[in-house]
């Protein structure tokens, strides 16, 4: 828990919680007396208790450590998160309607108290309906995104060039391989010239990395398959086994390194680097400049979309990027987008420009933490570069 947002939902779910404690308490206080009230008091507490590891177990860093099933441990974590969030949400609808009706005038009319009544009910029940369409259907509602981008002095052959992206894969409990093998089978009738996958290839550690490069391995492009590291592969310790497996099955991850991709009379330099952490902003993308071909389209694969303006500095061309999910939860109000992922950067999903360069972030597959995604499906990439 190190950036603002972790804390300021921290704070959240703390008053949300202890405003439901007492609620729950003063509820078994009246319904029961003696042993049953007793009863009822140590199971509310034991409830708010045995939410604190669980809660923890939503952090990815934390997870590895514990000492127990790591499948079993990822649905705690994310029931509790599920709870919390509802928790939540249900308790802000409940004080509002309360408000309201303790101001309401003795005079107004019944239907009125009735229809208020109603319309707080339907709210309340709205965060169980959004969470359940967000897990049931929207989670596997992968989607295909074509994009062009304009690039200013951009080789001739490498006009109308096609790159496939897939990012935040997160084969885990929450992702199976079959649901991938469908994302697989999609981009494949796409046939692009190459295909690149930009970190986050599972959650944490004992979860199927093989599988994940097994269907990777599949895409089939024209010049071959490419991807840089995400934060979850070094959070897994899986960065060294994820590059060794993906060369063998014929994906090449770029830890630092470039390749000149080949296109008629047309080269296009593509770059990869390592998850960049957040906390080591001062060092993003240290010695990538001296990657950078000034003769050829450079490309950058970034997991961490925050250093985009770095690398518009260090003179690359393009930067492909994942790691937000697009939010993976977005609500629009007042035409205003809300998610999660505006507290870390502000490149969360889209096409990006600065001066003459372009940037593209990729809502990615799978989920982190709870597995929903609303307002923000995934999203299979099929990005097509053009002369500016």
């Amino acid at each position: 828990m190190n950036t603002p947002f972790d804390w300021l939902l921290l704070i959240v779910f703390l008053l949300a919680e202890w405003r439901l404690t007492v609620r729950a308490l003063r509820f078994a206080r009246r319904r029961w007396a003696g042993r049953r009230w007793v009863a009822a008091r140590a199971a509310i507490v034991l409830f708010d208790v045995l939410l604190v590891p669980g809660y923890l177990f939503t952090f990815d860093a934390v997870l590895p450590r514990i000492p127990m099933n790591h499948r079993l441990g990822i649905f705690i974590g994310a029931a509790t998160l599920a709870y919390l969030t509802i928790a939540s949400a249900v308790l802000v609808v409940w004080e509002a309607r309360s408000a309201i009706r303790r101001h309401l005038d003795a005079r107004v009319s019944v239907g009125r108290r009735r229809a208020l009544n109603t319309a707080g009910s339907l709210l309340m029940a709205a965060p169980f309906a959004a969470l359940g369409y967000g897990a049931l259907i929207e989670r596997t509602d992968f989607r295909v995104h074509e994009i062009e981008i304009p690039l200013p002095g951009l080789g001739a052959d490498l006009d109308g060039l096609r790159i496939l992206q897939l990012s935040d894969i997160h084969l885990s409990a929450f992702l199976s391989e079959r649901e991938l093998a469908r994302v697989i089978d999609a981009c494949r009738q796409f046939h692009p010239q190459f295909a690149v996958v930009t970190g986050d290839l599972i959650s944490s550690r004992g979860d199927p990395l093989d599988a994940c490069i097994r269907q990777l391995a599949r895409l089939g492009s024209d010049a071959g398959t490419f991807g840089c590291m995400g934060n979850h592969e070094h959070i897994a310790g899986a960065e060294k086994h994820a590059a060794e497996q993906g060369a063998r099955a014929g994906i090449r991850f770029l830890r630092s390194r470039n390749v000149a991709l080949r296109f008629g009379q047309s080269t296009l330099n593509l770059v990869g680097v390592d998850y960049q952490p957040v906390s080591r902003k001062r060092l993003y993308l240290k010695g990538a400049e001296r990657l950078v071909d000034p003769a050829a389209c450079n490309v950058l694969l970034s997991h961490n979309p925050d250093v985009f303006p770095v690398a518009v500095q260090q003179g690359y061309n393009l930067m492909l990027a994942g790691h937000t999910h697009g939010g993976q939860v977005t609500v629009e109000i007042f035409e205003q987008t809300l998610n999660p992922a505006r507290f870390f950067t502000p490149y969360v999903y889209g096409l990006y420009r600065s001066g003459a360069a372009a940037g593209y972030v990729t809502r990615g597959i799978g989920t982190i933490g709870i597995p929903a995604r609303l307002g923000a499906p995934p999203e299979i990439s099929l990005l097509r570069l053009r002369k500016a």
